[in-house]
């Protein structure tokens, strides 16, 4: 009889452990920029929100000196022409060196690496970095946090977006957990 009130408990708590396991939100995934140098910035953090009425964002960014240096944008992206959005794409291109249109790649080579794509927004099972994971990203002598906080379908089972909100940090301070600083 004992046995027969042990088994449903059992399984209770193995079904608890796996909704738990299941909600926690994923590591994030940090990657360095090709480019590296030693450039600061006005820190600052900000919240991005997106539609397509809306659906580009664009801020200038100051070094360490108080002068225009970088250009962050986010831009949406979508079927060749179509007018629907199916992600967006974070950039930051360098004022100072116009060949550098995004300077958040790891590398400028295609590559299977997901740490190469951690500008792509892409909700969907077939992203190469989940949608909702924080993307940690060292530009020269500083870094650039994004996370997306909420995301939208209209309609829900379609693959094109009404809404998007990222947060996003600039910062000169590693903000990666003490322990996980090594590379």
């Amino acid at each position: 009889m004992k046995f027969r009130l042990l088994i449903p408990m059992v399984l209770l708590v193995l079904c608890a452990g796996v909704r738990l396991s299941a909600q926690s939100p994923p590591a994030p995934i940090y990657g360095e920029s090709f480019r590296q140098g030693s450039t600061r910035i006005l820190e600052e953090r900000f919240e991005v929100k997106l539609t397509p009425k809306d659906s580009s964002y664009h801020e200038r960014i100051k070094d360490s000196r108080g002068a225009d240096h970088y250009l962050f944008s986010i831009v949406p992206r979508g079927p060749e022409g179509d007018t629907e959005i199916t992600s967006w794409q974070v950039k930051l291109a360098d004022l100072h060196h116009t060949i550098y249109d995004n300077i958040l790649l790891t590398t400028q080579e295609p590559s299977p690496d997901p740490r190469n794509d951690l500008w792509r927004l892409e909700p969907g099972s077939f992203a190469s970095v989940p949608v909702n994971v924080r993307r940690i990203i060292k530009v020269d002598s500083f870094y650039v946090v994004v996370q997306v906080t909420a995301y939208h379908f209209t309609p829900p089972d379609s693959p094109y977006l009404d809404s998007m909100t990222a947060s996003v940090e600039l910062t000169n301070a590693d903000p990666r957990p003490a322990a996980g600083t090594q590379k």
